[in-house]
């Protein structure tokens, strides 16, 4: 079944997820359309490589127009309709960056597996839980209400700006014509009648003034206190759903809702500030004693300035977090010498900014890290932000080719530094920009989430883990002395965690019975997990009872198996993994000889073993383990052929494969035959082929009980 069709059959809980990360990037028509072809290619590969990103875009238009030639025969007008405006869409935003739909199918395809992972556990793990607070939820709609009523005021009292405006020019005609009179012609009855009604119409200037004022103050204290309080923990909530994505979590949406609210803000506010400038022009045409707008004015022009400062100070965020091309799914790992890409974006979207915003990136700036290693920034470090580049026409900038490089130190204390050391030392990745607008100049500075540096691809799983435990413990995006003092870590959450590892890199998580088997070997025992606080050293430094390698170290292991070797079983559900060997005996002990299952193993990294159930004539049932396949001994043979041709030599030396069942009763054959490299008849014969009258030969695995 494809990973589509699964999806379609979700519940309606899990397909609204599904429906938020599709839009006019990557519009789902295409999706249902294409299914089986787009999940048969390596978009993950493509996010990396511009030619083969080329070559999947343009094949992707060939298979849109050919479901065009098919609707057309049909004559289905919507459809057609539909279908031409999405390739004439695609076409437009992605020619000339086709890594960015690659990148856009490929975290949509892993997020339908991330969700699939969720709906086949049995309860929600804290975390997602906490991300989707109908609270949250509320507030979002809250936010976006208040600042389309705000934004409407502002209007509103451009209205009553423009009534004023109009009063006052009146006014001052008149009182103009009454004063190029003659001095007897003053004293006329009709002058002073109209001299009476010029007062009157000063009282109403005043008046209207004064409401003008205070209706622009109320628009203000408006932007005030959505800004201090809904609108903050918004962005606050955005940044921390940011840093529960880049470590496998649900991707985090809702930056392009911040962003209309960020710039109707900002309109507002310029505006009130347009406004605030109008009065200043009335002023000084005409002023009187009591005249509200000198007292008024210079604090609510301070205030909307204040306000503007701020607002733009907090727009400038990073909208994807510093990552190698080589590694998507370890971002904030970053090796001397490679290149990484981040993306920024000011969530004011102004036309008048396009390209007037030049941002420059530094490597810790101001800031002492833990130790004496210092770097630099190779490459492209100063970029204009443009609304051309991105495909929501968002205003931002991508750093595509910054390396960093390690200055040598005079001190010579970088050898004496251990692994865990380095892995454990946070940098930070900062980016300073100026605005200048409509006689403001404001100066903008934003960071990355914290970066650990490598200078060997070995250390890259160590620094992983510092990643993981850094987001998942804390919400500061700086700190940087972070590990001086790690904190521990709930279990549960933790847990969570480890399943998204699975789900966002090998395309499927764990269920609760392979998480309670991780709990057990972390805690050495089983556990109620659900309050238990993990330390860091017993997750990422001290070694496994017995064993030489440390719980991360085997874990990480077991996903560059799952990754190179196994993935299809692994995602067909059949690898059952995470299984001690006392619960491995439980479950077969009552099954049909030859029902087997596979797990890894816990004495050595990256190994894979199977398990089957026999019983003697005695009728005592026995139990039989391979010695673990690792990845040197899967390069040469592909796993679900071993699991095929593995044979068994008995004491009567008859080989025989043992292997009948898939726990708990799936017929071997029916699991795992669309895996088989070639089926047993298709081995050529002797006459064949073979050259050279040579006997083709094949790897069969073999036992000798």
């Amino acid at each position: 079944m494809s990973q589509w069709s699964q999806v379609q059959q979700l519940e309606i809980k899990f397909l609204e997820q599904v429906d938020q990360f599709y839009d006019d990037n990557f519009p789902m028509e295409i999706r249902h359309l294409l299914a089986q072809w787009i999940e048969s290619q390596d978009w993950e590969a493509a996010s990396n490589n511009e030619a083969m990103a080329t070559i999947l875009l343009q094949n992707l238009l060939i298979q849109v127009d050919e479901q065009l030639d098919r609707v057309s025969q049909e004559k289905n007008l919507l459809l057609i309709h539909n279908l031409k405006r999405i390739r004439k869409l695609l076409q437009g935003k992605y020619h000339g960056n086709p890594m960015h739909i690659a990148v856009i199918i490929s975290n949509c395809l892993r997020e339908e597996r991330r969700i699939l992972a969720a709906a086949s556990m049995p309860v929600q793990g804290p975390l997602e839980k906490s991300l989707q607070n109908s609270v949250v939820s509320e507030r979002q709609r809250n936010v976006e209400h208040k600042v389309s009523a705000i934004k409407n005021s502002a209007q509103m009292t451009d209205q009553d700006v423009k009534y004023l405006e109009d009063l006052q020019e009146e006014f001052d005609f008149r009182y103009k014509t009454i004063q190029s009179l003659e001095q007897s012609d003053k004293n006329s009855v009709l002058i002073k009648q109209e001299m009476l009604a010029l007062q009157a119409m000063l009282n109403t200037l005043d008046y209207k003034r004064k409401e003008v004022l205070s209706k622009i103050g109320r628009v203000i204290h408006e932007i005030d206190m959505l800004m201090s309080n809904m609108l903050t923990e918004e962005l606050l909530d955005w940044k921390r759903r940011q840093q529960i994505a880049c470590i496998g979590g649900p991707l985090h949406g809702g930056l392009d809702q911040l962003q209309n609210c960020f710039t109707l803000l900002a309109e507002s506010l310029f505006q009130v500030r347009r406004q605030l400038e109008k009065l200043d022009e009335l002023l000084t045409r005409l002023t009187y004693d009591g005249d509200p707008i000198p007292v008024q004015r210079p604090q609510l022009l301070e205030k909307v300035n204040f306000l503007l400062y701020n607002l733009f100070r907090n727009s400038f965020v990073v909208e994807r977090q510093p990552c190698m091309p080589t590694h998507p799914q370890r971002p904030m790992v970053l090796k001397t010498l490679i290149q990484f890409t981040v993306k920024l974006r000011l969530l004011i979207k102004l036309p008048e900014l396009n390209y007037q915003i030049r941002v420059k990136a530094t490597i810790d700036k101001n800031v002492s890290t833990v130790s004496n290693r210092r770097f630099v920034l190779c490459g492209t470090h100063v970029k204009a932000m443009n609304m051309d580049e991105s495909a929501n026409g968002s205003l931002s900038v991508e750093f595509r080719h910054l390396q960093p490089k390690e200055m040598k130190s005079s001190a010579g204390s970088k050898g004496n530094e251990g692994p865990h050391m380095v892995t454990e030392e946070l940098h930070s990745i900062s980016f300073e920009t100026q605005v200048c607008l409509y006689g403001l100049t404001i100066n903008l500075e934003t960071s990355s989430l914290p970066v650990v540096m490598i200078s060997n691809v070995s250390q890259l799983p160590n620094a992983w883990a510092s990643i993981i435990w850094y987001n998942l413990s804390t919400n500061d995006p700086q700190n940087l002395s972070f590990f001086n003092n790690p904190p521990a870590a709930t279990l549960s959450q933790l847990l969570e965690v480890l399943s998204w590892q699975f789900s966002s890199y090998v395309g499927r998580g764990l269920n609760s019975e392979q998480l309670n088997m991780l709990a057990e070997k972390l805690m050495g025992q089983q556990v109620s997990y659900n309050d238990y606080q993990l330390s860091w050293a017993k997750f990422c430094k001290e070694h496994l009872p017995g064993k030489s390698f440390t719980f991360w170290v085997w874990l990480e292991a077991i996903l560059d198996l799952i990754k190179k070797h196994i993935l299809p079983l692994w995602i067909d559900g059949y690898v059952m993994g995470f299984v001690s060997k006392e619960k491995e005996r439980i479950l077969l002990k009552d099954k049909t000889p030859g029902t087997f299952l596979l797990r890894f193993s816990e004495s050595n990294l990256g190994g894979i073993t199977f398990t089957w159930v026999d019983q003697l004539e005695n009728g005592d049932v026995t139990f039989h383990s391979v010695e673990p396949y690792n990845k040197g001994r899967l390069s040469a043979l592909p796993f679900a052929d071993i699991l095929r041709d593995y044979k068994v030599i008995m004491a009567d030396n008859v080989p025989e494969n043992p292997l009948k069942y898939l726990y708990p009763d799936i017929p071997k054959d029916k699991a795992f035959g669309k895996h088989y490299s070639c089926q047993p008849n298709e081995v050529s014969k002797p006459s064949d082929g073979g050259g050279k009258g040579y006997v083709p030969s094949v790897f069969i695995p073999v036992s000798k009980m």
